[in-house]
């Protein structure tokens, strides 16, 4: 690092002026790729476009002035499409009004609302840790199951079919079902339509494997965009009319182009807090606290591991920064929001150093939106679809199935679980079926019912600066979470060398073994020393490093795979 690189950037009033030209252009690169997404997110939705990008504003003010994230990019985000779609069409069903912005989208509004003051109190309270409980290869199946259900809806709207229709012309809306009627949209496509789609796919997906830093540099969605606008003022998109091919008919118009208001400020839509009378509400309000909040955590601890400068989020502070923000995003028409992994990943790629970059992204967006309505109009909708169903293939890649196998079998057999849950049932249910399967499997090993939520700890003091924590019975995901609080409360609050001794265990589980070694970056950033030993007895149930070891038990490991 040059010198000038030594100095950890603070987003302080100093830190404003001191990172501006930096920080200026990484917010104006990420909204580049934001727009698009936000438009697109929202349509997916079932939500007007605009909602999207009232979502990406606020939330770039209001956190960076709250939370002390210096990388995070807060908006929507595509793991919660399901969520947010499938409340807006519960409320659909319920008052008969299916219109898009109708009463079932400000009754969702409300459900946004409630859900952002819970988030609030998860951050006042201090339940940030809340995240630590669920077991990553049930977040990542919860995501993979995410990404097959946004192809499986957006890949006919990247053809150009508007609507999916069953052999007795019932709207299909289940995800299996529209992935078995791919083959019927691609007989039926829209030409026109689909070559924008396609194009849009095969910027996508070939970009990254072009060679060039400066090509690289270049965001692929802003390529897609620069494509798409002129592909479809070529097909003249903005009037009604029909074309013929090969001797059939296709009509094109408007309704493939992205609908915004001319005036934003007429856009802003307020809660029908009516909904909250609906008990359907309570389901929805607790699946966008819960699942936003995991989501929102998750991000943000991964973008901690990436900023160059090493500064940790405060996660109960931005928790409630979220919280504030949800709470007045909903209030206005905007939709849930987290810290967005790929908008953050792109933040420091293009060379951010704090926090005021989120807020200079979403200056750029008011700024475009309201200045230029009528170029936002000009996106076809099948280049945004096209850009969800690439998001939606990288979150159900097949390498997160060979990467899950690759820690174990038991691990794959929990994300497997998971997704099917998901795809069959709903989000919530799925999640808990997969950590079902996780207490199944888990029992099966021999965890002792006892243990299953409360960790039984000895702690020893080993001179003036060190103390030996052991664990008995099992150190599972379960009762990660005193267990996590014993060795923050006396290694790092008490700065003190912690030693783990897990030689006691039953089992210790592929989630504690990979938020032990979180724990070991933490301690080495405070100048401190977490040391894990006893696990010469437990075999590992892989080769993976971090994967679950069973005390006692001979077990071939399994062959070793790539890693990703």
């Amino acid at each position: 690092m040059t010198q000038e690189e030594n100095v950890v950037p603070r987003g302080n009033l100093a830190g404003i002026f001191a990172n501006l030209r930096k920080d200026v252009l990484s917010g104006f690169l990420v909204f580049l790729i934001a727009l698009p997404l936000c438009l697109a997110i929202s349509i997916a939705s079932g939500v007007p476009p605009i909602a999207g990008v009232f979502t990406a504003i606020v939330g770039s003010v209001i956190t960076t002035l709250l939370s002390n994230s210096e990388l995070t990019i807060k908006g929507p985000a595509a793991g919660l499409i399901v969520i947010v779609l499938g409340c807006v069409a519960e409320f659909g069903s319920i008052t008969g009004d299916t219109t898009i912005g109708g009463p079932a989208y400000r009754m969702m509004l409300a459900v946004g609302v409630t859900s952002g003051i819970i988030q609030i109190g998860f951050g006042i309270f201090r339940l940030g840790i809340l995240g630590e409980f669920f077991p990553s290869s049930v977040v990542h199946g919860m995501l993979a199951a995410i990404g097959i259900i946004i192809i499986s809806k957006q890949i006919h709207t990247a053809l150009g079919v508007t609507s999916v229709l069953d052999a007795e012309g019932q709207k299909i809306t289940e995800p299996l079902e529209l992935l078995a009627h791919i083959p019927n949209s691609l007989v039926g496509m829209n030409p026109e339509i689909a070559v924008i789609g396609f194009i849009s796919l095969a910027v996508l997906f070939g970009l990254p494997f072009m060679r060039g830093k400066y090509v690289k540099r270049i965001p692929a969605q802003l390529i897609v965009i620069l494509i798409a606008i002129p592909l479809g003022i070529a097909f003249d998109l903005s009037h009604e009319h029909t074309y013929t091919m090969l001797g059939s008919s296709y009509s094109l118009g408007e309704k493939f182009l992205v609908s915004v208001p001319d005036n934003l400020f007429k856009a802003i839509t307020f809660p029908d807090f009516t909904a909250l009378t609906y008990p359907a509400a309570w389901k929805w309000v607790l699946m966008f606290s819960l699942i936003g909040s995991l989501e929102s955590l998750l991000s943000a601890k991964a973008i901690d591991l990436l900023d160059p400068w090493r500064r940790k989020t405060n996660l109960n502070r931005d928790m409630l920064a979220v919280g504030v923000a949800n709470t007045v995003a909903a209030g206005i028409g905007g939709i849930p929001m987290i810290s967005e992994i790929v908008r953050s990943k792109a933040n420091i790629d293009n060379g951010a150093r704090t926090r005021f970059s989120d807020l200079w992204h979403g200056l750029f967006m008011l700024v475009f939106v309201a200045m230029l309505p009528g170029l936002i109009h000009r996106i076809p909708l099948a280049a945004l679809a096209a850009m969800l169903v690439y998001t939606g293939f990288r979150l159900a890649s097949p390498r997160e199935f060979v990467h899950v196998y690759h820690i174990g079998r038991e691990q794959l057999i929990i994300f497997v679980a998971t997704v099917l849950g998901v795809l069959a049932t709903d989000l919530l249910v799925g999640v808990f079926i997969g950590v079902g399967v996780k207490f199944l499997i888990h029992f099966i090993n021999g965890v002792p019912l006892k243990s299953f939520f409360k960790p039984f700890l000895e702690v020893e003091e080993q001179g003036d600066d060190t103390c030996i924590i052991r664990a008995r019975e099992s150190a599972v995901f379960s009762n990660w979470i005193p267990f996590k609080r014993q060795i923050e409360d006396i290694g790092l609050v008490h700065h003190r060398n912690i030693i783990v001794d897990l030689s006691g265990t039953m089992l210790v589980d592929h989630s504690v073994m990979e938020k032990l070694r979180d724990l070991q970056s933490d301690f080495d950033q405070e100048g401190l020393r977490l040391e894990v030993i006893g696990l010469e007895g437990h075999q590992q149930l892989s080769h993976h490093e971090h994967s679950s070891r069973r005390r006692g038990v001979v077990v071939e490991p399994i062959a070793p795979m790539g890693r990703r």
